[in-house]
């Protein structure tokens, strides 16, 4: 029996896919929308290549919990980072075309091994866990938008 937990949410993008997905896998791009409270560095050179290695640091005073991760899948349009840390799973991000712009979806796939950690992040994370991830794609559209119309 899996423990396995799923947020998927989407947004409808008015740019095209080619410049959606330029915002999740340009380094510069990801920290305009990303939480302010979470960073992503590079482990060597940037790249979004099967295989490519950062990490997602936490921000939070004294602990700063790090999720490593690796780029296990990678085409136009997708990308899939799998992470280990205090979470193991996957995080996906995809585009697809409209007739009308671009549909976003990401989708974050989890397992927290720690009952302990599991216990706190359902207890007080989950939630706003969900709601930043709807924020952060919010402002994703909002930096794509802008890249799209040429400002």
């Amino acid at each position: 029996m899996s423990n396995l937990e799923v947020f998927e949410q989407s947004i409808l993008v008015n740019a095209t896919a080619t410049i959606v997905e330029q915002c999740f896998t340009d380094l510069i791009l990801m920290h305009c929308w990303l939480n302010p409270a979470l960073r992503c560095e590079p482990i060597g050179d940037w790249s979004t290549q099967v295989g490519a290695q950062s990490r997602f640091v936490i921000q939070v005073p004294v602990l700063q919990p790090t999720l490593s991760n690796v780029v296990v899948e990678r085409e136009p349009g997708l990308i899939v980072w799998q992470f280990e840390g205090f979470f193991q799973g996957r995080d996906r991000w995809e585009c697809q075309p409209q007739s009308q712009g671009t549909r976003l979806i990401n989708r974050f796939e989890f397992e927290i091994p720690n009952p302990l950690i599991k216990f706190g992040f359902n207890t007080f994370a989950a939630k706003w866990t969900e709601a930043d991830m709807q924020t952060q794609l919010q402002r994703l559209k909002q930096v794509a938008e802008k890249l799209q119309s040429g400002l």
